[in-house]
């Protein structure tokens, strides 16, 4: 349990890292090539951290089943991606930090949809069980001399980051938890991730939408306003919703 502690503060101070280096990005990106919507970013490391980022946009409504991503994201999708790569190049080069470990990751496009997520959340459960049973066979002593088909070691992924839509964070949490994998979210706020009884291998760096809702119903007592309208979407995660709930 302290093993899962520990690799949930360093997810935490990578996020925070990440909300920094995000937070002097430019406005205007640079130009962004062609990519495949399964397309892996990847650096090496003794831990891997994965990561869900929605590069792409949701798949059209005609292409959901066939699982096709929308358009590129460039400053949502690509920031996220090169936050990441240059906050763990900080990180690895403070040797105060970690001394004498380095982190990897391998960023994984969710394309803002929970079946595209759920289907590269099965990728990094693929990885970790792969390692797990080279390093059974021993097969891990003798890699560096041969190495696989894809020319890398396979790694257990330590704990994923992301996704940032609540929807898809939740299916995925149903997922990684089996497998004992942490999950930090960055802009994941439904309140029901804050059930540790349903989601015991979950944290996040922001408020839940019962906060927001409470503000808001805050406004409502103290200005004694007697008639509100509350408009929200269908689905468990919304703000208004929860506003809605609470104002009644």
């Amino acid at each position: 349990m302290s093993s899962m502690y520990k690799m949930f503060n360093l997810l935490m101070i990578i996020l925070m890292m990440m909300m920094m280096t995000l937070d002097s990005f430019d406005e205007s990106v640079g130009r962004a090539g062609a990519s495949s919507p399964r397309s892996v970013a990847r650096m090496d490391g003794d831990i891997i951290i994965g990561a869900l980022f929605s590069v792409h946009h949701q798949p059209p409504a005609e292409k959901v089943p066939e699982r096709k991503c929308g358009e590129i994201r460039e400053q949502y999708g690509i920031q996220r991606v090169e936050a990441m790569f240059h906050t763990l190049d900080q990180i690895n080069m403070d040797q105060t930090l970690l001394p004498n470990i380095t982190l990897g990751t391998e960023i994984r496009d969710s394309c803002w949809h929970s079946s595209v997520a759920l289907e590269q959340s099965i990728e990094f459960i693929r990885d970790s069980l792969i390692s797990m049973r080279d390093d059974k066979d021993g097969i891990s002593k003798c890699l560096d001399a041969t190495p696989t088909p894809q020319g890398r070691i396979k790694k257990p992924i330590a704990g994923v980051i992301g996704p940032g839509s609540s929807s898809v964070a939740i299916q995925v949490q149903n997922l990684l938890q089996l497998f004992d994998i942490p999950q930090i979210a960055y802009s994941a706020t439904s309140i029901d991730l804050s059930d540790k009884t349903l989601y015991k291998y979950f944290l996040r760096v922001v408020p839940s939408d019962i906060l927001q809702a409470r503000a808001m119903l805050d406004i409502v007592k103290r200005y004694n306003w007697t008639y509100v309208s509350a408009v929200h979407t269908e689905g468990k995660v919304n703000v208004s919703k929860q506003f809605a709930i609470n104002i009644v």
